[in-house]
Parts: structure tokens; sequence; C-alpha cells
């Protein structure tokens, strides 16, 4: 039985790396951000503006510098943000939670509380070449309560390509840089939330319609606090197939690899709209972020429609991580 796995994901990676795509892709700059496109379908959006809240909800939480949305590759909006019960939340985006600068706590997650804030600042790159659209662009993550005033405390460098892939799927690369000038740098306190990448799913998922695999056989009843190099999140939706999801890959390369995991256990929110994981590379130990020098992070994300095996989700991130 091994010896068959390992022969499907060789047979697998060598498929995968001679395909040939012929699909059209596409950047197109929006008022509102930066749209990837496959054959003149948006597949997911760079959110560049500034996002304004509903009525009568604090003005904190307003933010730009995340996707939203993502679709399926038949179109299906798979991303959620500004939920009600968590305002903060903002489709796929991974600011850190529990920051000590200088003795102090900053927390870039919780936006309501004003500490502090991830921003988009401005485009560094965007290519489209091999059959693949590039963009990359660097994120501010502000101190809002410094003693001095508003300043910033790190850059980060924000790397998307998206390019089809086999089957009908696409994926999308999001690689992302950190660095301080603060002296005597920053430390990213341990914390169940923060950093890595984190998702937000679409409303229409709850316990009773959607699904998680870890690439340790766990699920929602058993995932959170545990680590993984994979995880499929998948669950009902208006497809033909009558599911779509993504399936999240973390690089051997990253900080805590195999990454530890938040989600949201079943029953943890009733109702529709309850489904959150994230990749949280500090949730055991702490990262402490020296000046000047620079950290990364690298995750890939498998977008399909109908089903998507285990034994395709370690094949995909063999070719990952090849």
């Amino acid at each position: 039985m091994r010896f068959k796995s390992i022969f499907l994901s060789h047979l697998f990676l060598m498929t995968f790396s001679t395909v040939s795509f012929s699909q059209k892709v596409e950047l197109k700059e929006t008022s509102k951000g930066i749209d990837f496109l496959i054959d003149n379908q948006r597949v997911l959006t760079y959110q560049t503006a500034m996002t304004e809240v509903p009525e009568g909800v604090k003005a904190e939480f307003k933010k730009s510098g995340f996707i939203h949305p993502i679709t399926s590759p038949s179109g299906q909006v798979l991303s959620r943000i500004q939920p009600p019960d968590h305002y903060h939340h903002y489709g796929i985006w991974g600011p850190w939670t529990r920051a000590t600068i200088s003795g102090r706590e900053v927390d870039f997650w919780n936006l309501g509380d004003g500490k502090g804030r991830v921003d988009f600042s401005h485009v560094l790159s965007k290519k489209v070449a091999g059959g693949a659209a590039e963009l990359n662009v660097r994120q501010n993550h502000l101190d809002l309560k410094a003693p001095e005033n508003e300043r910033l405390a790190m850059e980060e460098d924000l790397r998307i390509k998206v390019k089809p892939a086999d089957q009908g799927r696409y994926m999308v690369d999001y690689t992302t840089t950190i660095s301080t000038k603060i002296p005597g740098g920053i430390l990213l306190d341990d914390y169940r939330y923060g950093g890595g990448i984190g998702f937000r799913a679409t409303e229409l998922w709850g316990d009773a319609n959607s699904t998680i695999l870890t690439s340790e056989g766990k699920d929602r009843k058993d995932a959170d606090g545990s680590n993984a190099k994979w995880i499929i999140v998948k669950g009902k939706t208006s497809d033909k197939s009558g599911q779509s999801g993504i399936l999240f890959l973390s690089h051997n390369t990253n900080k805590s690899h195999p990454e530890p995991l938040r989600v949201w256990p079943l029953g943890q929110y009733k109702g529709e709209g309850n489904v959150f994981i994230e990749f949280c590379p500090i949730r055991h130990d702490s990262w402490e972020i020296q000046p000047n020098q620079r950290y990364t992070l690298k995750y890939r994300m498998i977008v399909f429609d109908g089903d998507l095996t285990a034994e395709e989700a370690e094949a995909y991130w063999r070719a990952f991580v090849k």
C-alpha cells in the first residue's frame, strides 16, 4: 500500500510538471483592488482600497490588504469578510495578534481594539508571464498607539501568484516576507491566532454541509492545535458537482513546520458561516523578529470544484516542496 502511494505521488509529480495549460491569465486593476482572471473570469481579488464597515460598526474595523473574494473554478464565492460575529475577519489574510514592541503589547488582528492594523501600502511589481499572473505588494503593519504617535512596526512584502492547474483547478502561491527596523526587534508572542495564513469561509458553510481534513487525518473534531503539512476545506456549493473547496499547503521551510493549526471545532459558533482555519506558526512558540532581517513564510492554495482526495493533497504538497 505504501509503495502504491509513493508510486502515485511520483506519477502525479511527473504529470503535474509536464502538463501544458492554454488558459489565458490576466491582471486587472480596479478602484477597489487588483483582480486575477483566468479565461476572462475573475478568480480572486487582492483588495487595495480601504473597505468601509456596515452602518453602526466601529470605524476601527475598516481595512485594506487582503484577498476577497476567492472563487472556485466555476465561480462559487468561497471567502467572506466582516461577518457580524467577527468584523475583523477578512477573507484570506494573516495579521499577527499578540506582538510585544518595546515592552508594549500591540495587536494587529483584533481591529476593534484600535492597537494595530495591517494596510496595503503600494504595488511593488506586477507581471503576467509563463501562463501565470503575479502581484507583489507592500503591506504596512501599523502600531497605532505607539508613545511617539502611530508608527510603522513591520513591513511585509506579499507575493500572490495565480496559475491554472490540472483537472480544471487553479493554484495560488501566497508568500509573505516580514521585517522590522525597530531597535530591539519585535516578539511575536505565542497565541492560538496570528500570522501565517487565515481563511474565513463563505457564510453558506456550517457544521452540517462542510468538512476539513488534515495531512494527519484529523477533522473539525480534533484538528485544532494539531500540526499539519496541508489542510483541505470544502463544502456545499451551487457547482454542478455539489461542492467546492481549497487545499492549503504549508512549505517545509516555514517556521514550526509541520505548522500548528487554528480550526474552529464543531459547534464553536452556531448556525451557518462558522468555518475558519489558519496556519499559525506562533501557536505554541514565540517568534523573535530581529531588526533588519527578513523572515519568509510560503503557502500554496489549490482551488477546486468537486472533490480532492488526501492522496492528491499529499502529491500537491510534494510538488510544492520539491
